[in-house]
């Protein structure tokens, strides 16, 4: 049966907030080449950034819960929003690694209270319709994270330098403030209180959904890391080609979440969950059998249809087995996807120079029936306790 769900103007700041978060996490790709160049690093400190900014989103999983209940959800929010734009500027302005990789760890774990407190305060906010409001804020999440390879290309083609794509994009914070912040904070102060569960452990409910959502980032991140090179080695495009290519899979990914913010309109959590699963093991198999150009495309782009709602959906789910200890939940969340971010893509790359890429990616079909039996208990387990 399909539900109202209302967006109001906090609402709107945490959708905002997230996507900051996104677009930043998500430009240390298409920056990296130009530092490499410009500070003459190798590969291997080029990647530096990346973990850097990895291991920052690691640290708030363990503890970014304390400083937030410390500080209260929107100072919190603020601080962290403000913390990426001083570590940007930081990064553009750096002419050394110790500079730029140093910006990329505060920027993680600073810019990472906001992933650590957007999925609490949207659950504490819409109660029961938290899935609708978690899949809305990821959609807009993957739109702006989409767009900032777009960015640093334009920038570097219009002024010759990738800076501006990081400069600009630094004072969003600033505008958010003048367009939301006031009147958010006058009316949404007291749903961004901790309460007295915050203490409590986590349910064993949760930790099964957290394994589940270890589990399905490895999935997207494997896919992402991993496809240019397996359509250029495997389905024999070209480099250049392959990396266009790889971009149905992102493209999937913002249209099943689109597709997913609707149907938990309609249909329980859980089936969208079963269903979104199913559609990104179909599409998996097509992708990894395929000796063609054009059925390897399709599976790629029916995986990130089916991939996308898995991380959102089943936040939701882990969030609503916390028992109210929203915060908590969320920043342990946020640990789930920083060791999936790390662990999984560098277990596939290890395999395929042990093997080949091909058998190498067998790994995200495990992953993926892991996903499948992991749901399926957890939701026989929540239904028993109901």
């Amino acid at each position: 049966m399909s539900r109202t769900f209302h967006r109001d103007r906090f609402t709107w700041l945490a959708y905002c907030a997230l996507a900051f978060y996104a677009y930043f996490l998500n430009v240390l790709g298409p920056i990296t080449p130009f530092l490499k160049e410009e500070l003459r690093l190798s590969y291997t400190v080029s990647s530096f950034h990346f973990t850097a900014f990895a291991v920052g989103i690691l640290l708030i999983g363990f503890g970014g819960h304390l400083p937030i209940q410390r500080m209260g959800r929107w100072r919190s929010l603020w601080i962290g929003m403000l913390g990426i734009s001083l570590s940007a500027l930081l990064l553009l302005s750096g002419r050394n690694p110790i500079v730029t990789i140093g910006a990329s760890f505060l920027m993680g774990s600073i810019g990472s209270l906001i992933l650590a407190i957007v999925p609490a305060a949207l659950s504490d906010r819409h109660g029961e319709m938290r899935a609708v409001a978690l899949s809305e804020a990821n959609v807009i999440s993957s739109l702006i994270a989409a767009a900032a390879g777009l960015m640093v290309g334009w920038s570097a083609h219009l002024t010759g330098s990738w800076r501006p794509a990081l400069g600009i994009a630094a004072f969003t914070p600033l505008f958010l403030f003048l367009g939301f912040g006031k009147g958010a904070s006058a009316t949404d102060s007291s749903s961004m209180e901790e309460t007295s569960r915050s203490s409590q452990p986590l349910s064993p409910l949760f930790w099964v959904y957290w394994v589940a959502i270890v589990l399905a980032v490895s999935v997207e991140f494997c896919m992402i890391f991993w496809s240019t090179s397996y359509l250029e080695k495997v389905l024999g495009l070209l480099k250049a080609n392959a990396a266009q290519a790889a971009s149905l899979f992102l493209v999937g990914m913002i249209l099943g979440r689109m597709a997913g913010s609707r149907l938990v309109q309609r249909f329980s959590t859980p089936r969208v969950v079963l269903i979104s699963i199913l559609t990104a093991l179909a599409g998996f198999l097509v992708f990894w059998r395929a000796e063609n150009i054009l059925p390897g495309l399709s599976g790629l782009f029916l995986t990130g249809l089916g991939v996308a709602s898995l991380y959102p959906l089943l936040l939701s789910l882990a969030i609503g087995a916390a028992d109210g200890n929203t915060v908590q939940a969320s920043a342990r969340a946020t640990l789930a996807s920083g060791t999936a971010i790390l662990a999984l893509p560098l277990v596939l790359g290890r395999l395929a120079d042990q093997t080949d890429i091909r058998s190498a990616y067998g790994v995200v079909l495990v992953l993926l029936i892991g996903v499948f039996l992991i749901s399926q208990i957890a939701g026989r387990v929540s239904s028993a306790h109901k």
